[in-house]
């Protein structure tokens, strides 16, 4: 059951100039279901990607890096199957999805970004996705987002889109963006799809920079459970029919409402961690650098024996400092470490805090939301992940994924 998670409001999505969007259903693995999206740009527009780092990486994953680097006019994205694992025959799989779309659009199978996101090592029904294209055509309406999120869920119990408007020298631009994703979930990136767009006009370059560092503090700054998949994205789009973004402020300005929409995205995804019934804030503060403090936010994130005293409520303390004694940072003086559970302090010194009493710390894992701060005390670096416990139903989740 999703943590605090509501479905968006179909009102709060605005549609972006230069994009229609237009589902169907492919059978691909249950009958009568969304399982199709085909997503249409304006020519012109600038597209950028970053994917998963996991060397088993997916076939529409090494396709779609390899058209990214021509003008894109259309992406194409199929739920159910994740096309991974299936060797020279899924690259040709992929290929053929993108020659079928470029025929229904009129445009080259180099210009169509693939993606795929399900079970692992089946081949993907072409004809199926072939099929269906057609009706996902018929589809296309700017105003399609909700249902473009619906049907790229997998395991999520809802789906996922957030939008801003946001005022630049030109007028008014529009960020809309949906995501997919629920478990096998960490960082570079997660069993995730995620897609960004803009009406306003920027180049590829600043585009890029722009995901990048949206993905460094959204999606790069979540886990669930520790599994990178094979087949990560994040698409990132700018139509050009909407305003400029010339200046530097206009691009900061830009840039801030595309960290902002993915990172609202970002955390839907814990949120709706599979078998989540905690969304926990880990915050690492007074380190030497922004990458030691992830590296021991990570390590209690991923510590199974931490989430699992999280969905029992369970202020166990020794489990979190044996995670930040785990973390590998070998000169940390665990004798300056103090430990929170939201304002609670439970360890001071590296040892349990004269004043704490165990009922204040149960207090706050009891919430369905709470934070977890490490204050290391080398320095003035921090850095903040959000992750969810391990519960459950995550285990049936996953061990019945296939069934």
């Amino acid at each position: 059951m999703a943590v605090n998670l509501a479905p968006p409001d179909p009102h709060s999505i605005h549609p972006v100039a230069g994009i229609e969007l237009g589902v169907a259903m492919a059978g691909i693995k249950k009958p009568e279901r969304k399982d199709l999206l085909v997503l249409r740009l304006a020519p012109g527009a600038s597209v950028a990607g970053v994917f998963t780092k996991n060397r088993f990486c997916a076939a529409p994953v090494r396709v779609a890096k390899e058209h990214l680097r021509n003008e894109i006019r259309a992406l194409v994205v199929n739920t159910g199957n994740a096309n991974a694992g299936t060797g020279k025959e899924g690259v040709e799989a992929a290929l053929r999805v993108c020659a079928a779309l470029a025929r229904e659009l009129g445009c080259e199978p180099r210009q169509i970004l693939p993606f795929s996101t399900g079970v692992i090592m089946e081949p993907l029904p072409v004809e199926r996705i072939v099929s269906a294209l057609a009706a996902a055509i018929r589809d296309f309406r700017p105003e399609n987002w909700i249902s473009a999120a619906e049907a790229i869920m997998t395991t999520d119990t809802v789906p996922k889109a957030s939008s801003r408007k946001v005022r630049l020298s030109g007028g008014e631009a529009v960020v809309t963006g949906i995501a997919k994703g629920a478990g096998m979930i960490r960082p570079d990136m997660a069993t995730m799809l995620a897609f960004v767009a803009t009406d306003a006009k920027v180049a590829r370059p600043a585009l890029q920079r722009m995901m990048r560092a949206a993905a460094s503090r959204s999606f790069n700054a979540i886990t669930v459970d520790g599994d990178t998949s094979t087949n990560d994205a994040f698409a990132c789009l700018a139509t050009g029919r909407g305003p400029a973004a010339r200046s530097g402020k206009d691009l900061k300005t830009l840039a801030d409402a595309i960290v902002e929409v993915s990172g609202e995205l970002a955390q839907a995804i814990i949120r709706d961690g599979e078998g989540a019934t905690k969304f926990v804030t880990v915050r690492i503060e007074r380190g030497r650098s922004e990458a030691e403090c992830r590296r021991v936010a990570y390590a209690i994130a991923h510590s199974p024996l931490v989430k699992t005293a999280f969905f029992a409520s369970d202020p166990n303390l020794g489990r979190i400092l044996a995670a930040i004694g785990n973390s590998g940072i070998r000169d940390l003086d665990t004798a300056k470490v103090d430990l929170y559970l939201d304002e609670v302090r439970v360890a001071k010194g590296g040892g349990r805090d004269a004043g704490y009493r165990e009922e204040r710390g149960m207090a706050a894992m009891k919430k369905p939301e709470f934070t977890v701060r490490a204050v290391l005390n080398r320095g003035r670096a921090s850095a903040t992940i959000w992750t969810c416990d391990l519960s459950f139903d995550y285990v049936k989740i996953n061990a019945e994924y296939r069934t």
